[in-house]
């Protein structure tokens, strides 16, 4: 049982999606796939532009294997890929390349040269071909649509709670920590620093965040301070996150670590001294560690409203 999508972001909708495959999988005793792209086709087709994706491949590996997604299969997206009609990508990908048994498709799924495919053509074309095909309404419970890209604005604009709502989980930034400044441990706080290059992130500014630092049985989520910018205190020029976490001491030099926004707490600012920048920076944690204290590091409870009638009746 095969999801097909491009799945950036993995949102809400995405989840309905696998999820709806996940109960046929199940049904028919089967392994609950995956079928996307890499790279992105914007990246391909799409005009050079800035940054655009919510989940690089590691990120939405790691999201669908949390969905419980068994088997992922990526597809070399090209312009040849793209050019095949939809009988084509059909023959050529979901027959003879994967085998698929029984697909399962968003409501707004299209595919084949042109976008020329809509689910009625893929229930018609595949159905020849022997492949059971089923569409999803991917629908929150109040009808309302989920969409990659009202995340992608949400998250460029600093709405990170926003974002979260669609995404059903807090944004990530992952990446090997470089060597920085070091000037975090003279003031106290030392950081892990993670370049941007190439990431879609928040605008700069100081963020509540979860670290997650690889450990035996994987990542172990730490609560967290970061500021993302260019440091104006010290006159820095590149983009950065510089992450301090709380109550640890090891050396994350060269590994690789995941950071998940979860509040903003203010703009980033250029300040008189050292001394302003301390004690801005100690407030910043405490606040940090207030706001985390109360939320989970997978992801926000979904429907405010609905948790906190939950809470007033427990």
């Amino acid at each position: 049982m095969i999801a097909i999508g491009n799945f950036d972001g993995v949102h809400r909708g995405h989840r309905a999606v696998i999820e709806a495959t996940a109960e046929i999988a199940q049904a028919e005793s089967a392994p609950l796939g995956v079928l996307t792209f890499e790279p992105h086709p914007r990246a391909v087709l799409g005009a050079p532009g800035a940054p655009f994706r919510l989940t690089p491949l590691r990120i939405k590996a790691h999201a669908l294997r949390a969905l419980g997604v068994e088997r992922l299969h990526l597809i070399h997206f090209s312009r040849a890929l793209a050019g095949k009609s939809p009988e084509q990508f059909v023959r050529d990908v979901l027959v003879e390349g994967i085998g698929a048994k029984h697909l399962v498709v968003g409501e707004d799924f299209a595919f084949g040269k042109g976008r020329a495919g809509n689910p009625a053509l893929l229930r018609r074309v595949a159905g020849g071909a022997g492949i059971g095909v089923s569409v999803i309404a991917p629908k929150g419970e109040g009808g309302e649509k989920f969409s990659s890209s009202d995340a992608r604005r949400l998250v460029q604009t600093g709405r990170i709670e926003d974002a979260a709502g669609i995404l059903g989980r807090w944004f990530e930034l992952e990446g090997r920590i470089a060597t920085g400044d070091r000037r975090g441990r003279t003031l106290g706080f030392p950081t892990a620093n993670l370049g941007l290059t190439g990431l879609l992130h928040p605008p700069a500014g100081v963020y509540a965040l979860y670290a997650g630092v690889e450990g035996p049985s994987g990542p172990v989520w730490r609560p967290a301070v970061g500021n993302l910018g260019k440091r104006p205190t010290f006159g820095g020029q590149e983009e950065r996150l510089e992450v301090h976490l709380f109550d640890f001491s090891g050396d994350l030099y060269g590994r690789r670590v995941c950071f998940r926004f979860v509040a903003t707490l203010r703009p980033e600012r250029k300040f008189d001294g050292l001394d302003a920048l301390k004690a801005q920076i100690a407030l910043d944690c405490r606040e940090a560690r207030a706001i985390l204290a109360r939320e989970r590091p997978e992801g926000p409870r979904l429907g405010r409203a609905e948790n906190e009638l939950e809470q007033a009746s427990t």
